[in-house]
């Protein structure tokens, strides 16, 4: 399968948000007349073309709607679980700063590019291309492009979590995936996305807090209660993350995760 670089993947995916919410903040179109300005001025009260007023308007709003592009990153995509893994398997290590908040998250976010990138060349060519080619209409290719992501947030979500928030929002029990709301349906995947990110959280911490318990027990053996044990089980566990290539082990189980 061809991968998109990463560079391509984020501008594929703004423009995939802008147009998917264009619909619902409307579009200035320049063939209509000329291009839209903002100005601020004192001027006398009434008001002498209210169209230049809505077109500010959804400029405003517009911009508005693309701060929140980080957090639909974050929400929508496989990041939430890899970045708590990575974060949870520094933990376990013992270097608390080591690898940098930087890497870590730089890490998570282009293997959040390549899980991901399967789903935004469906919606590219399922429902971008279209549009852009004035093949299909804005209604169109919002549908066209909510099915793949619907359709990989349903794989991950467990049927326990999704009937959770569907009983909590009191409404009729869904006959397919398709009767189930977007507003339950993100909860319901953030939910197993955290679950099972602890799970593995937890698989990857065991071996390294045995490391630790046999550590500790032959210093106090030994009688040196003084000595911390992380300063002599921190190089265990390093050569023993080293020889397992563990990196290797984690990042291959962790694409794989979401293939299951």
């Amino acid at each position: 399968m061809i991968r998109l670089a990463p560079i391509k993947c984020i501008g594929l995916f703004v423009l995939m948000i802008s147009f998917v919410l264009a619909p619902h903040i409307g579009w200035a179109d320049p063939s209509n007349g000329p291009t839209p300005f903002i100005s601020i001025g004192l001027d006398k009260g009434g008001v002498q073309n209210p169209g230049d007023i809505s077109v500010v308007l959804q400029i405003f709003l517009l911009l508005t709607v693309l701060s929140l592009v980080p957090a639909i990153l974050i929400m929508l995509t496989s990041f939430t679980r890899i970045v708590i893994v990575l974060s949870v398997l520094r933990q376990a290590i013992g270097t608390h700063q080591m690898p940098p908040n930087q890497i870590v998250i730089g890490l998570a976010l282009f293997l959040t590019f390549f899980v991901m990138t399967p789903v935004w060349q469906q919606v590219d060519k399922e429902a971008l291309q279209p549009y852009l080619n004035k093949k299909i209409t804005q209604e169109q290719a919002l549908e066209n492009a909510a099915k793949p992501i619907r359709q990989f947030m349903f794989k991950q979500t467990r049927e326990k979590d999704l009937a959770l928030l569907v009983d909590i929002a009191d409404i009729a029990r869904p006959k397919n995936t398709e009767d189930v709301p977007i507003s339950v349906l993100i909860p319901s995947f953030v939910i197993s996305e955290l679950k099972t990110a602890f799970q593995i959280g937890f698989l990857l911490y065991v071996p390294f807090l045995v490391i630790d318990m046999v550590v500790a027990s032959v210093l106090l053996s030994m009688g040196m209660m003084m000595l911390p044990p992380i300063m002599i089980s921190l190089p265990f566990k390093l050569m023993l993350f080293v020889l397992a290539d563990g990196w290797y082990l984690i990042v291959g189980s962790l694409i794989k995760s979401f293939g299951s």
